[in-house]
């Protein structure tokens, strides 16, 4: 992080995110902040808490793109949660400390990903070693080895020896080399894996989630492992031991310290749909949109969370919360919650040259997607710069007049004029080479665009 500068920082979002130089900078300052603060002395670096960001703006316009590409940047646990979702205590439905309970297990996956990373040359030898004895099975004896009462009820206390003789082991040689020549790849093998299936029926549904799952935890802390027996290729038996040595190999209690601090120091959450719980309580189905902005704002302003990996502190996790604030407006939140977010941006609708950029400029950008998905079926899509303006042109035409969607209306308006020729590229020749211009733009819109009450159904 020490080399990734502000001016850095905005310069790798614009590989993704056309405009919204705003938004790009106060992100950049606030991941720039954050190193800063890594640098103080001790006592003080507690007393910097982060400088959490309010973007407003319509949708499709890069809010949650801003804030994912940054947290993709520098490796950090990243969430993305709708507000809505999210229920006062004594409603049915989530509860806002579940955001933490979710923020940790994304880091925990990301340590474990890299600690995997690290040993996966040592896992891969002794997956190897137990691909041999695949497929060149010794002599087992079975013996009684567990302490677990339990194991018995579920005929898992016992433990089978090998014997390997001289003869077993020079074919295990031979199967060894043929193993590193890859000639073995498509044999067919039986092998066992943890079954990872629910021990308790998911009875609780979406709204007991959190009860469900610490009830799986407990009841796979008191049963044994179960495992079952599949069939795969080598190739796969190979990926999947591999997994599992490299399980073994990386120490757990390491991964959750590390995990647990990279939540607290490194976590983001995306707060979308902010708006939408703003403004004063009333009766109906709004009654408790006060009451999940009171629970909101422990978490945002800092406090300590249970999870089963033990306490999370929330408060130098960074909150990026985005609404479009069409019918509420910032000042509708309680102002407790407001003061937690004190640096706000405001994000521009996207103009014809906007919409333009999008298509052609980002790293993946939807031209470059489509034509290289119709490229596997043998079809070069060629588009003109005319095409392309009157792609930017309808698209922000059909958002002035119906519903203002942003880019994401992009991907209706070019689907619709890549439709014929996606249906029938099966049957076309190889090598076929189309040429999108914009008459044939206004062929495929043409009578769409012009009748206002066709486009709100179609695009």
């Amino acid at each position: 992080m020490e080399q990734l500068t502000p001016r850095e920082t905005v310069r790798e979002l614009d590989r993704y995110i056309v405009g919204q130089n705003q938004a790009k900078r106060a992100v950049a300052i606030a991941l720039r902040n954050r190193y800063r603060r890594s640098l103080l002395p001790e006592g003080l670096r507690e007393e910097v808490l982060p400088k959490n960001i309010l973007m407003i703006g319509p949708t499709g316009v890069g809010k949650t793109e801003i804030a994912r590409r940054l947290a993709k940047l520098v490796r950090a646990p990243f969430l993305k949660v709708e507000a809505t979702k999210f229920t006062e205590v004594g409603y049915v439905g989530r509860d806002v400390e579940s955001i933490i309970r979710d923020l940790i297990e994304i880091a925990l996956r990301m340590v474990k990903a890299e600690r995997m990373e690290q040993v996966e040359s040592q896992a891969a030898v002794a997956a190897e070693k137990r691909l041999e004895s695949l497929l060149v099975p010794g002599k087992r004896t079975e013996t009684n080895t567990s302490n677990n009462p339990l194991q018995f009820l579920f005929g898992q206390g016992q433990e089978k020896e090998e014997t390997v003789t001289p003869e077993i082991e020079r074919d295990r040689a031979l199967v060894r080399e043929r193993l590193h020549r890859k000639e073995l790849d498509d044999k067919v093998i039986e092998v066992e894996v943890e079954d990872n299936q629910p021990l308790l029926p998911d009875i609780l549904g979406n709204n007991g989630m959190d009860m469900n799952s610490n009830l799986q935890d407990m009841m796979a802390g008191m049963l044994p492992k179960k495992h079952k027996k599949r069939k795969v290729t080598v190739k796969e038996a190979r990926r999947i031991l591999t997994m599992e040595e490299a399980q073994k190999l990386i120490d757990h209690d390491e991964a959750v310290q590390e995990a647990i601090r990279r939540t607290e120091h490194e976590g983001m959450v995306f707060l979308d749909e902010i708006d939408k719980i703003a403004g004063r309580d009333g009766a109906g189905p709004d009654v408790s949109r006060g009451g999940v902005q009171r629970d909101i704002l422990p978490i945002v302003e800092g406090s300590t969370i249970t999870t089963k990996y033990g306490p999370v502190k929330t408060d130098h996790i960074l909150f990026i919360a985005a609404g479009a604030f069409h019918v509420a407006k910032p000042s509708d939140l309680i102002p407790e919650l407001q003061g937690r977010f004190p640096i706000r941006v405001e994000l521009e609708s996207l103009s014809v040259e906007d919409f333009k950029r999008i298509l052609t400029e980002p790293q993946s950008s939807l031209i470059k997607q489509y034509s290289a998905l119709l490229e596997t079926e043998g079809i070069k899509v060629e588009f003109t710069e005319n095409a392309i303006d009157e792609l930017a042109q309808v698209a922000f035409e059909v958002n002035s007049n119906t519903e203002n969607i942003g880019a994401r209306r992009l991907h209706t308006i070019v689907e619709k004029v890549l439709e014929e020729l996606s249906f029938e590229a099966t049957e076309l020749p190889e090598d076929y080479i189309v040429t999108i211009n914009r008459e044939y733009v206004q062929h495929r819109l043409g009578n769409i665009v012009r009748n206002q009450d066709l486009s709100r159904y179609i695009l």
